[in-house]
This record gives structure tokens, sequence and C-alpha cells, in this order.
């Protein structure tokens, strides 16, 4: 579809209120993504796609449940054929999701509109979440936009004028040269690791036909892709509603300060959430999204440097 050409249109009316922004918001990387913007109410996003490069807009009618969305580029039919499921439909145990603390529950109450999403793009997520290894939010969010803003392109009609970029797909990431990501502030061992997964990108992308288990073992069996990374793949492009970010600087942390009133460490973390077993990332998400953070304490740390010095 030609970048000036009138987009695809798909109206679909859910059985809930969808809330796009909280079901997608784990989709953007920090503030200055180039792939996604907010414009006069309406939510664009770049995406590549198996079938191509997409611009897609989103708005809703919240009174009915309505989501519209246009789509611009090679990719348009393949992301509006899936919009439902990307936007949570489908979502298993949503409707039958039982609250076993007071504070879930308000969040649930809180935020009826967001369902745990499945884009089915498995790189789109993998990549930026090995980026983010191990690294400051500020650093891993910087390494993943000067990528994108150096090795994408203009997004598709008119998302291009808004300085939406699309990420660059894994034949792109595959060449990127070493001093590159260095300049991007990408260490070469996480570099290292996008390289690989962007050489086995086709058997990545499989992943959705697989049952969830099966998938998490294909993206671990990758060297560099662990526990962590894996899960923050799964809850994002495989609507994994079970997989907790474990090994995260600040989830157990915050899953333990709100639910405890104490901090607490992965294994602490696992018996705190065995009654929600099956939908633990639910828990995680929901108390994010109300804000359920505990009181930081202490400077920041710095992001680190990966040019060479001297």
């Amino acid at each position: 579809m030609p970048g000036g050409a009138r987009p695809a249109r798909r109206v679909w009316r859910a059985a809930w209120p969808v809330d796009v922004r909280a079901t997608w918001g784990v989709l953007r990387r920090g503030a200055g993504d180039p792939a996604w913007r907010v414009v006069a109410g309406a939510l664009w996003r770049a995406m590549t796609t198996p079938a191509g490069p997409v611009t897609l807009r989103v708005t809703t009618r919240a009174a009915e449940a309505t989501v519209l969305a246009d789509a611009w580029g090679p990719g348009a039919d393949w992301v509006l054929d899936r919009l439902p499921t990307m936007l949570g439909e489908g979502d298993v145990g949503a409707e039958g999701f039982v609250p076993c603390h007071d504070l879930v529950a308000r969040a649930l109450r809180l935020h009826p509109g967001w369902r745990v999403p499945r884009t089915g793009l498995v790189l789109e997520s993998l990549v930026p979440a090995v980026i983010e290894q191990k690294v400051t939010g500020q650093e891993a969010f910087s390494g993943w936009r000067r990528v994108v803003q150096r090795f994408g392109e203009p997004a598709p009609g008119p998302g291009g004028a808004l300085g939406v970029r699309v990420p660059p797909p894994p034949a792109v990431l595959a060449q990127i040269p070493s001093w590159e990501w260095l300049r991007a502030g990408v260490s070469p061992q996480r570099s290292a690791t996008v390289v690989r997964v962007a050489r086995v990108a086709a058997r990545l992308e499989q992943l959705p036909e697989l049952d969830l288990a099966a998938a998490r073992r294909r993206l671990v069996s990758i060297p560099g892709v662990g526990v962590w990374t894996a899960a923050e793949t799964a809850h994002r492009a495989l609507g994994d509603p079970d997989a907790v970010s474990f090994g995260d600087y600040h989830v157990a942390a915050n899953i333990g300060w709100a639910l405890t009133g104490r901090p607490v460490d992965d294994q602490s973390l696992v018996e705190l959430l065995r009654p929600y077993a099956g939908q633990r990332y639910r828990v995680q998400r929901l108390l994010e999204l109300s804000g359920a953070v505990r009181p930081r304490r202490g400077p920041r740390m710095a992001p680190r440097r990966h040019l060479p010095t001297g």
C-alpha cells in the first residue's frame, strides 16, 4: 500500500470497555519511543510485521466500547485482522480472575478495560527486552531509541510526517556493526544477543503458534535470553498472564511492598503469588497500573557508558 494511499480501516466493538493505552502501555519503550506517538487523543504506532511495515492509528469510543483503527503500509491487513487479539480478546483468565488481596481487587476495579495483550510480534518485544537487560531504565530506553532512529525507517502514510519510525527488521538488526551498537549505548554482550535473535527470527515468529510452555523453552534456548527476558517477551507478544518478570531489580520488591508492606526477593515472591498460579503477571501489571510502587530512597543509578575511552 503506497504511503499516501487511503488507509485500511476496522471498527471493532468489544465486549468490555477497552483501555488501549493501559493494555498497550507496556509496548511503549520510554517517553521518547520513536514508534509511539499520541496526537489529539489518537494513538499512533509503527510496527514491523511479517507482511511488512505498518502505521496504525487507534481511537476509542469509550461509551460504546468501540475501537476505530486505521492502518497504512504493507502490514495493514495483518494488523487489522489481529487487532482484537492484540488488545486482549481471548485473554486467558481475564473474566474469572479472583483477587486474594484487597489491593489487587481495587486495582482490578480501577482498570476494567485492561487486558493482557497478545501482539504476536515476538521480535518487537524481545529485542528491546534484550537491550534493557541489567541496565537502568534511562539507559535501556535511550539505547532502543537510538537504534530505531538510526536504523529504522519513516512509518508508512501520515505516520512518517509525524516523526513516527518503524523499528528495524531482523535482517537490518543482524547487520548493524559493533561500533554502532556501542554508539547507541548497547554493550557488546547485549548486542551479540540481539544479533543471535535476529538470525533466528523466522523460528521465533512461530512462537505464537506454540503452547506457552514450549514457547518459553524456545526463547530461553537462545544464549543471552534468560528467564526475565523471556517473561518480558511472553506477556507482551504471547499474551501469557503468568509471565512474571522474575529477576527484575524492582518487580519483586514492589509487589512485596504492595501486598505485605515490605520488599521481598524472587524466592519469596514465588510463595507470595502462589495463590495466583497461572495469573501471576496479571497481579504484577494491575499493581503497576495502580501505582503500587515502593518509595525510592537514595540516588538513582547513573547510566553507564559503553564507548571505549582513551
